[in-house]
């Protein structure tokens, strides 16, 4: 193979597993990253937060890998999808199955490093991600379960440093799950008209006019539980500072998408980076004073 299709290859991957689109691995990584700070109370393993941040995005970029598998014959028909290189013939499907084996294989090899109790939940958690792509086909709000398959990384933080799941990990579970459906319905926004067309469920086809309100509602659920779980880890005011701003950042998400128009939706979508940021700030800030 000649240099020039090599490179050309390794970049097809590259995009194949959204490596030139990090917004995905921050959203992954934000409740991971909260869970890690408070389950070791601020004082995290250094060597811990490497294995989960590259964990994180070993196993993002082979859920984009098993994604585009799933919907490799729905993507040419979808304005926003239609160039991805399996539709576009860049990747042949073994090379996907290949590439997604070798990134899980990997990413458990890292897992291995830590208690026994981390690598169970770390098959379950490679399940929910292998099994996310067909929950569009039938699930009426697969954004529903893609919040728990990103979110999985919070109850394996707390297995890695206390070798236990508190109750508060799953209560940051839950919070997580209303934050994806809300910004992955502002995601769905973008793609509703194709996802119709080719019989794809989504949350924001579910929702129907009501699909503002209930990102909104679901914004509100993820910090009503966050400020709960703040308030049973007696977290100090900075923490419920990092909340407010978080919640500035809902409030001027309503008023990018109440318009319902594409672009502005999916600016909505990659600023949740900056919601997960100052609940982690928050986090920080609280530990550090």
């Amino acid at each position: 193979m000649k240099l020039q299709d090599l490179v050309k290859k390794i970049n097809s991957y590259e995009r194949l597993m959204r490596l030139d689109k990090p917004i995905g691995i921050l959203l992954l990584l934000w409740p991971t990253l909260w869970a890690l700070l408070i389950a070791a109370a601020g004082k995290p393993d250094w060597i811990m937060v490497l294995i989960f941040v590259t964990g994180t995005v070993l196993m993002r970029s082979a859920g984009c890998v098993m994604n585009d598998i799933a919907d490799s014959q729905y993507d040419g028909m979808v304005e926003r999808t239609q160039f991805r290189p399996l539709p576009n013939k860049e990747v042949t499907k073994k090379e996907a199955y290949l590439l997604a084996l070798a990134l899980s294989v990997i990413a458990f090899g890292l897992v291995c490093l830590l208690n026994t109790l981390t690598i169970q939940l770390s098959v379950l958690a490679l399940f929910l991600a292998m099994t996310y792509p067909l929950t569009k086909r039938f699930f009426v709000m697969p954004q529903a379960y893609l919040g728990v398959a990103f979110g999985f990384g919070i109850p394996m933080a707390f297995a890695a440093v206390t070798d236990a799941v508190p109750a508060v990990a799953w209560l940051l579970l839950c919070a997580n799950v209303f934050w994806a459906i809300a910004y992955d319905t502002e995601y769905a926004m973008v793609d509703r008209e194709d996802d119709l067309k080719i019989g794809i469920k989504s949350s924001a086809i579910t929702f129907g006019r009501f699909d503002v309100g209930a990102i909104m509602l679901c914004y509100g659920m993820t910090l009503l539980l966050l400020g709960v779980a703040g308030y049973l880890l007696e977290l100090s005011c900075v923490y419920f500072f990092g909340l407010g701003l978080a919640a500035g950042v809902a409030v001027y998400h309503y008023y990018l998408i109440r318009g319902r128009v594409r672009a502005k939706c999916f600016q909505a979508f990659l600023g949740n980076n900056w919601f997960g940021f100052f609940v982690f700030a928050g986090l920080l800030a609280h530990y550090w004073v």
